[in-house]
């Protein structure tokens, strides 16, 4: 950027500052969102509870169903996609 457009631009710095610190928002919240940790972790404690009898088998497959199925669009967001499967 040179001096001129820098100097006739600068009344947009604000703007460019506040666009940046979105974008840093939306990565963390993408990245925290698509973070498969947190679903292993789920599937682990949905497994103890059937284990301990606090849940039914039939409660245990739709969860775990749910579960597996979010593992599936986080590994798809992975490999590149960017929306819903």
């Amino acid at each position: 950027m040179g001096l001129i457009t820098g100097i006739l631009t600068l009344p947009l710095a604000p703007v460019r500052g506040t666009a940046w610190v979105i974008d840093q928002v939306l990565a963390a919240a993408e990245h925290e969102y698509y973070d498969p940790e947190p679903v292993r972790r789920q599937l682990g404690a949905l497994e103890r509870e059937l284990i301990e009898g606090r849940i039914s088998d039939e409660e245990y497959d739709r969860l775990e169903d749910e579960l597996l199925d979010r593992l599936d669009e986080i590994e798809w967001y992975r490999q590149g996609g960017r929306a819903g499967p």
